[in-house]
């Protein structure tokens, strides 16, 4: 009896070692994709983060490693309103390829917008350049990325990127790239690629291969999605929600749009319809592991103390209407 015992313990032990090991390996996995798409939600944990940080202006020293690295939101400066998506998306997309490397440490989307909103810099939220060393300081970052979208000279659009020492306050570096607005996830890469060979990074295999991944291949469900994120930072969940449901339905590979409503669903701030959740499943098997928000991230995300409640608030755009999409 004593050795059926130990022989049930010995096996109880060995395949409890076993499933522990493989449990560490799958979390450590998912972790290490957890950096690049935290979420897009600006939870009460952020804003007060960000009032506290405000509050320690004056007590603030350096700046932090030198690797580090923050995006502002892009100030669209046309005339054409239609580009008004671009403003957040640009950024978005820089701060999500950017973040797919290592020796790089960009600072969340979402901690900037709630320092942005913390500062009623206006009803845009858009920074203006000479705000953009304070901005930079309190976010710790070394260097900092902002710019202008303006008319182009022989196309519709210029993309003015500033490359700002936050030390210094001193602009490093202007890139300017044009093109049309179906010419935009590769004006993004250029300018992504641009960043890369000033800071002399050399890219790994994996990152070279994770950076080139484009977001989507329709500007029509970029667009929808900016407008998704745009409508989020306001505090206006349900329409973030249709504009999310709108990239979907126009290419479900945009795995970003699918994590951004998942999200919003997962905190219960817009409702789960058993509709949306079966056309999710439906497109989950189309994108890859790296794409999908971690289960932790979820977790932790939900746990935060409060979101804003729908309406308008800080920050808020005036984004282009696209027509509201129900899934059957």
């Amino acid at each position: 009896m004593n050795r059926r015992l130990s022989i049930s313990l010995y096996d109880v032990l060995f395949y409890g070692i076993d499933v522990l090991f493989y449990g560490i390996v799958v979390w450590i996995i998912l972790a290490s994709f957890s950096s690049s798409w935290a979420g897009q939600v600006i939870t009460n944990e952020d804003r007060a983060w960000a009032k506290s940080v405000l509050a320690g202006e004056k007590g603030l020293g350096a700046p932090g490693a030198s690797n580090t690295l923050a995006v502002l939101s892009f100030r669209n400066t046309t005339g054409k309103q239609e580009l008004d998506p671009l403003q957040k998306g640009l950024a978005l997309m820089l701060i999500t390829d950017l973040s797919q490397v290592e020796s790089i440490q960009v600072v969340e989307r979402v901690k900037l917008q709630a320092l942005v909103d913390e500062m009623e810099l206006g009803k845009s939220g858009l920074v203006d350049m000479d705000q953009a060393p304070r901005i930079g300081k309190l976010l710790g970052a070394q260097h900092l990325i902002g710019g202008d979208l303006q008319n182009g000279q022989t196309h519709a659009m210029q993309i003015k990127a500033l490359f700002l020492d936050v030390p210094t306050a001193e602009i490093l570096k202007q890139k300017i790239a044009e093109g049309d607005l179906a010419g935009l996830f590769d004006l993004e890469k250029e300018l992504v690629s641009d960043i890369l060979t000033f800071l002399m990074v050399e890219l790994t295999p994996e990152e070279e291969k994770r950076i080139q991944r484009p977001l989507t291949t329709s500007i029509k469900a970029a667009m929808a999605f900016f407008q998704g994120i745009a409508a989020s930072d306001s505090g206006d969940y349900r329409k973030a929600a249709r504009f999310y449901k709108q990239a979907l339905k126009t290419d479900p590979g945009i795995s970003r749009a699918r994590e951004s409503l998942l999200e919003l669903q997962d905190l219960g701030l817009v409702p789960r319809a058993k509709s949306s959740d079966s056309f999710l499943r439906s497109i989950k098997d189309q994108t890859s592991l790296t794409d999908q928000l971690t289960p932790e991230d979820v977790i932790k995300r939900a746990e935060r103390a409060g979101v804003r409640s729908s309406g308008n608030g800080p920050g808020q755009t005036n984004p282009v209407e696209f027509p509201p999409v129900e899934f059957p």
